[in-house]
């Protein structure tokens, strides 16, 4: 709109510069909307802009982009890829009256399903904005994105794990006793996921090889990856590297992904390269991709924009991959972009709405860093409230705290909690797995069988440092 948006209130007139300037204003506080110079100067203009923003229609969305169309790739791929078609059921409805939708009964997962193509990640970031973290919540349950490579996620009733066996010096023995720690409390349903400390091609194979001999030799219904950068991973499936999922952060702009050192073509490629394995067995998900709250204002890429829709950008380029698994590292960039707990909590519910929302298979990594303003608490009820959310993964990480990453997170106790209070299982597959290797005793119960067989327990932190064929 040219001369941007206004809003009169009373004998008061409030000036809002262009549509990226209003979603930033209506957006709840946090350090880095401050820190970016964009966030509202005053709770009175936020709940001002708020107010213009749910008079929106959502097709102005279509016509104003927040980022142009001729500097972005990821812009041309949003409205280039918007199915008109799905879009027409809510076509007619300010920003307001598509949270009052949503919030309905009107809105059931089949209904949200046939929308989906239509939604732009601009018009669902948007929304959330208008949102209590209830609304969040309860939209976001509605919301079922299921998907499958060695094992099926996302699937109602069900909580997956990451297993992140990270080591600071990448020593497979630790790494081993770190997967075994995982797996006799259910954990690596998800992924067994590896941070390398070395970010080499030669060490990407080493560990894949590793962690691929113990799912071969125990017929784990799980997958692997190693997370380093995606053109390590094309080059170690050319080397002929046993490469389950391809892994890379991703941003909600082309020059923050330029920035990370790659873009939508390298994506494809590496997508193509996975596929080619043809390594899943109830399906061909292959891509892994991690967000989060802030990288595009790290980057000095976020284009004026907010940093909570620059992220649900960020998963227009997610599902365009049909990813397996898409992550916000919620907590981890630290406090200059969320200072504290409550920020956190709220960010975490925003990026799993939008999200899911927006057809993602979205799991969380509910974390902090030693220097925020958070504790386990403030993990604790995230946890809790992305459980009730239907949140499709979390991380199991050994007594909260990785030691190669240096950050705080969820445990593999944690992950045990949500699933007993809550009365979630794992992944079908794996929860047969369990069962029949006698970790799980009554999976009624989400029941730990005390008495694991010793034979499972040494075989696996042998000498070799987990290589269960010696």
């Amino acid at each position: 709109m040219a001369g941007g948006y206004r809003y009169q209130m009373g004998s008061q007139t409030w000036r809002f510069r262009n549509l990226a300037g209003l979603m930033a204003k209506a957006t709840p506080p946090r350090s880095g909307d401050r820190l970016a110079g964009v966030m509202a100067e005053s709770a009175e203009e936020r709940v001002v802009a708020q107010m213009c923003l749910a008079e929106l229609p959502l097709r102005t969305f279509l016509s104003e982009a927040l980022v142009p169309y001729e500097d972005d790739e990821i812009t041309r791929l949003i409205l280039d890829s918007h199915d008109a078609n799905a879009f027409q059921a809510v076509g007619h409805l300010t920003v307001g009256d598509f949270r009052n939708w949503l919030l309905s009964d009107l809105a059931t997962p089949e209904a949200i399903e046939q929308l989906r193509p239509g939604l732009t990640p601009e018009m669902v970031a948007g929304v959330s904005k208008l949102m209590r973290n209830q609304d969040l919540i309860l939209v976001a349950q509605k919301c079922r994105i299921t998907t499958a490579f060695r094992n099926t996620i996302g699937l109602k009733g069900r909580l997956s794990t990451r297993l992140q066996p990270n080591h600071p010096t990448d020593d497979k023995a630790g790494i081993a006793a770190s997967i075994l720690d995982g797996l006799l409390y259910g954990n690596g349903d998800a992924v067994i996921g590896i941070n390398p400390a070395t970010d080499s091609v030669a060490q990407t194979r080493e560990l894949l090889t590793m962690v691929d001999s113990v799912i071969q030799h125990y017929g784990i219904p799980t997958q692997s990856c190693v997370l380093t950068h995606v053109t390590n991973t094309i080059e170690a499936i050319e080397q002929g590297a046993p490469v389950d999922l391809v892994f890379q952060s991703i941003g909600g702009t082309e020059a923050t992904n330029r920035g990370f050192g790659f873009d939508l073509s390298t994506l494809r490629e590496a997508q193509d390269a996975a596929l080619s394995l043809k390594r899943g067995t109830v399906g061909q998900n292959v891509m892994y991709f991690e967000t989060g709250q802030g990288s595009a204002l790290s980057a000095n890429a976020h284009q004026g924009l907010d940093q909570q829709t620059c992220e649900a950008r960020a998963y227009a380029v997610a599902r365009h991959f049909s990813p397996l698994l898409v992550n916000t590292v919620v907590g981890f960039i630290g406090p200059e972009y969320l200072y504290d707990g409550k920020e956190i909590i709220r960010a975490g519910l925003e990026d799993h709405f939008c999200g899911k929302l927006l057809g993602v298979p979205m799991g969380c990594d509910i974390c902090y860093t030693n220097h925020a303003e958070a504790d386990q608490n403030d993990m604790d009820n995230l946890l809790t409230l992305l459980g009730v959310a239907g949140c499709t993964f979390i991380m199991g990480i050994p007594g909260s705290d990785d030691i190669m990453l240096n950050y705080q997170t969820t445990s593999f106790h944690d992950a045990l909690y949500a699933r007993r209070a809550l009365n979630l299982k794992p992944a079908p597959e794996f929860e047969s797995w369990l069962e029949s290797m006698q970790i799980f005793q009554n999976t009624e119960r989400v029941a730990l069988n005390p008495d694991v067989p010793a034979a499972f327990r040494h075989s696996l932190t042998g000498p070799d440092g987990g290589n269960p064929d010696d």
